[in-house]
């Protein structure tokens, strides 16, 4: 039995990636952003030297923090832009600011010219960076032809987020071993206009979306992200996690060079293999992570991936050898992995459809501010304490506060466990099948639990009516003008035409048993199953169907407006 699951779990991930290969654009969406996320990496190794150079651990922390607040003032405000339009173009766009910024630091850094110079130019890359992950996850929805498809290319992204993690600092370390910080910078320009070249070929058909407000306020709709991100004490959780863990991302830039240098005197080139090693763990972590997803055990797995960020760090604080921080810090990459699997499912999971992308401009924001905090902070401490007590101080602050929330975690694995079991009885029915993940959540938030004992009826012919219902147990009648026309029975559904024909209920509906049902009010049903194409054409055939198998004898008066 164990081997059979552990298969079958084999198979699924396998279908994750051959499913992505198989769809051109999604092929090309997940290699711009393999592209995008490559030169990113090997962007901030070659900042990183720059800055060490230039001013030693203070100018590294200094440097980390001027790049990161322009991005963290303007993520929650831009990311409403991802919303209008065509999701590729913006994509397109911010890859070709980052290429023309990063190729002109190459320039800057082969002229010998001013590091004030690159820090200016890596703060644009950073700020046209910030649109980059929220517009691309809200277009790979639209490049996949079914749910499961959906879910497997943000598998798929979070092993690519993580092979960028190690090509990116592998690449540079190479590079720097025989050329130069410029030359880095160049590679890294390459890599981002190449990423606008393969997003320049998407074909596909763009869901319609409402045109751009002609005053648009951005201000107000960021403070709508951040309003459902404070009522929401779940995903302030969350989000607050996933800041420590920033802060600790953002002492790495700082100590993955301080303590190859004057640590384990590895040299320039050292930072290169330490940032690699960190790689390394993530895309292992990403395989792993793969075959975790379907455990219902989400919230768990992220306070593992917290505490690995962390960890690692104090280890090495206490045991500074160079292999044995190597592989110490693998384990900082598979806990980043075990966090954008866990940590993006659970945020897409709790916070409302409407403003997910603002919710996501709030963690972009969050994440930048507590990346300069934290290379801030590392800096700081190493000129105060040294490098050991710095790693071991900083690393303590992920794990501690990973086992602090733990309960609540767990807490959550539950509730998704319920909202999972909802969607399920709700897929059974086949006009809600083509829904996509978040629509059917939101149809399964609105269920409200009914009780029918045997004999009485749910409703009757010539009622108006206002409900959807979906059998949990039990079974029930269709009675049209006194005959019993169909039988129904757990995982169907009645009541659709009612609400789809604006007319009164055509038949009545008596429990045949004592019936468990699940409600769906139409101010729910009604916005979800038409406001897209798939839904709204089973609808009708469902309703045609039923239709066919009886019509009443009389026309029944239309219901009071």
């Amino acid at each position: 039995m164990g081997d059979g699951r552990r298969r079958g779990r084999v198979r699924d991930a396998a279908a994750a990636f051959t499913s992505n290969w198989r769809n051109p654009n999604l092929r090309r969406a997940q290699l711009s952003f393999l592209g995008a996320w490559t030169a990113e990496w090997a962007f901030t190794v070659a900042l990183g030297i720059v800055a060490y150079r230039d001013g030693g651990a203070a100018a590294l922390g200094l440097v980390g923090l001027l790049r990161m607040v322009p991005s963290a003032i303007l993520a929650p405000l831009l990311s409403p832009i991802a919303d209008r339009g065509r999701r590729e173009r913006v994509l397109i766009l911010v890859s070709i600011v980052r290429g023309l910024a990063t190729a002109a630091a190459a320039v800057v850094a082969a002229v010998a010219g001013p590091p004030a110079v690159i820090y200016a130019l890596a703060i644009v890359s950073t700020i046209a960076a910030t649109l980059y992950r929220p517009a691309h996850s809200a277009l790979l929805p639209s490049l996949c032809r079914t749910g499961h498809e959906l879910a497997s290319a943000n598998v798929v992204r979070g092993l690519l987020d993580s092979a960028a993690t190690l090509v990116g600092p592998l690449l540079a370390a190479v590079l720097l071993q025989f050329t130069g910080v410029d030359v880095v910078f160049a590679v890294a320009a390459a890599a981002s206009f190449w990423a606008a070249a393969l997003l320049a070929r998407l074909k596909y058909d763009a869901p319609p979306r409402p045109s751009a407000p002609r005053r648009p306020n951005l201000a107000k709709e960021a403070a709508e992200g951040v309003r459902a991100v404070t009522a929401n004490r779940d995903l302030m959780l969350i989000l607050a996690l996933a800041a420590a863990q920033a802060l600790t991302r953002g002492a790495l830039t700082v100590l993955s060079v301080v303590v190859a240098i004057e640590l384990l005197d590895t040299g320039e080139p050292g930072v290169g293999a330490l940032m690699t090693a960190v790689g390394v763990g993530a895309v292992l972590g990403s395989l792993a992570a793969s075959l975790l997803v379907g455990t219902g055990r989400l919230g768990v797995w992220f306070a593992v991936g917290v505490g690995l960020w962390g960890l690692p760090f104090t280890l090495v604080g206490l045991a500074p050898y160079e292999v044995p921080a190597l592989g110490l810090l693998a384990f900082v990459g598979v806990g980043n992995a075990l966090i954008d699997v866990a940590g993006f499912t659970l945020i897409a999971r709790m916070a409302p459809d409407e403003v997910l992308a603002r919710v996501f401009g709030v963690l972009e924001s969050l994440v930048a501010v507590f990346i300069g905090i934290g290379a801030v902070v590392a800096s700081t401490l190493v000129e105060w304490f040294g490098v050991e007590i710095a790693l071991i101080a900083v690393g303590l602050v992920c794990p501690v506060l990973a086992l602090a929330s733990l309960p609540r975690l767990r807490g959550m694995d539950r509730t998704v466990d319920v909202l999972d079991d909802d969607i399920g009885l709700l897929r059974r029915v086949p006009m809600f099948r083509a829904l996509p993940l978040p629509s059917i959540e939101q149809l399964a938030r609105g269920l409200e639990p009914v009780g029918v004992p045997a004999g009485a009826a749910v409703f009757t012919q010539g009622d108006v009516g206002d409900r959807y219902y979906v059998i949990e147990t039990g079974e029930a009648d269709v009675v049209g003008d006194g005959r019993v026309v169909a039988t129904l029975g757990p995982g169907e559904g009645f009541g659709e035409i009612a609400l789809l024909r604006r007319t009164r209920r055509t038949a009545s509906v008596v429990a045949s048993s004592d019936l468990a049902l699940r409600a769906l009010g139409s101010e729910r049903f009604l916005p979800v199953v038409l406001g897209y194409t798939a839904s709204a054409q089973e609808a009708e055939v469902v309703v045609d169907g039923q239709l066919d198998r009886f019509s009443p004898n009389e026309q029944l008066e239309d219901p009071p407006s």
